[in-house]
């Protein structure tokens, strides 16, 4: 019997509880890796290095200075102005993402310390409706924004949406205006805004707020873009580029400042927030 087939998720019998996940397979190089040492290497593949998604309480606890970080998030709540109703209800199918992931919406998120630089940290949950950007992540980006200019801090935005929440029609569209809009009180102020992209950053995420940073950091292998490599090549007819859309080609192509692998994310972020943040010298020297 194969490992994995050993070890997968399993109902056990008569008593209905799930049955932990022991291993996992590396999508890119298919080894079989223990959970509990690829949680060890922050989500990567200790084989390959291929970057797993990471849970966004894990990646803030990654990011922000150990006991600075002040959850602000989390007292916005979505509702369904417009009752829509797809396969299913979209109040059932929020119920069932809030209950999955313990938080109202798709973004989590606080002020802390980066490096010793204050800083107001937000990160996407790609497990709440596929990271959907509706009216709750995009009031929460602008409220996050508009809390790092009066305060003076840094803005680090982690990015990994699948584009703007269809439930939400234009709702959700006015949200990339909206947290554009808000961007422009912090650089009144000359305070910093770094964006992290992950995978998968596209739609109305990638056209908005996630790729107008001072900085636009991204992991290893990122899925980015506005329209998907499918849709793109159906429309134009012609084959894709190799590696088209992922970190390493965006970043040849002049979108990104730089591709970062994620164990070195943290100092390379705090580096860049000492240079740029008015009180980065004063962090830098303490």
């Amino acid at each position: 019997m194969a490992l994995d087939r050993l070890f997968r998720r399993r109902r056990t019998r008569g008593g209905g509880r799930d049955v932990p996940e022991l291993w996992l397979k590396c999508p890119a190089c298919e080894a079989q890796i223990y959970k509990k040492d690829l949680e060890a290497n922050l989500m990567v593949c200790p084989e390959c290095g291929y970057h797993f998604r990471m849970d966004v309480v894990e990646r803030v606890r990654l990011l922000a200075d150990e006991g600075s970080f002040e959850p602000t998030t989390g007292h916005v709540l979505p509702e369904d102005p417009l009752r829509f109703r797809d396969t299913e209800p979209y109040a059932e199918r929020l119920a069932r993402y809030q209950q999955k992931t313990g938080r109202p919406d798709a973004i989590y998120g606080g002020t802390c310390t980066v490096g010793r630089v204050p800083a107001v940290l937000l990160a996407m949950d790609y497990a709440f409706a596929g990271g959907s950007m509706g009216s709750v992540v995009g009031e929460e980006i602008a409220r996050g924004a508009e809390r790092a200019a009066s305060e003076g801090r840094a803005l680090v935005i982690v990015a990994a949406s699948g584009g703007a929440r269809m439930q939400e029609a234009a709702l959700s569209l006015m949200q990339m205006a909206k947290t554009t809009m808000a961007l422009d009180r912090l650089w009144e102020r000359r305070l910093p805004y770094v964006s992290i992209l992950t995978d998968p950053t596209t739609g109305g995420v990638t056209a908005s707020f996630a790729t107008l940073a001072d900085v636009v950091l991204a992991e290893p292998g990122a899925l980015i873009g506005f329209a998907g490599p499918r849709v793109i090549k159906q429309t134009i007819r012609q084959d894709l580029p190799e590696g088209f859309q992922r970190s390493e080609f965006l970043l040849q192509h002049g979108l990104l400042d730089r591709v970062v692998p994620r164990s070195e994310l943290k100092a390379t972020l705090a580096r860049i927030l000492r240079l740029l943040h008015p009180e980065g010298a004063q962090a830098d020297g303490a």
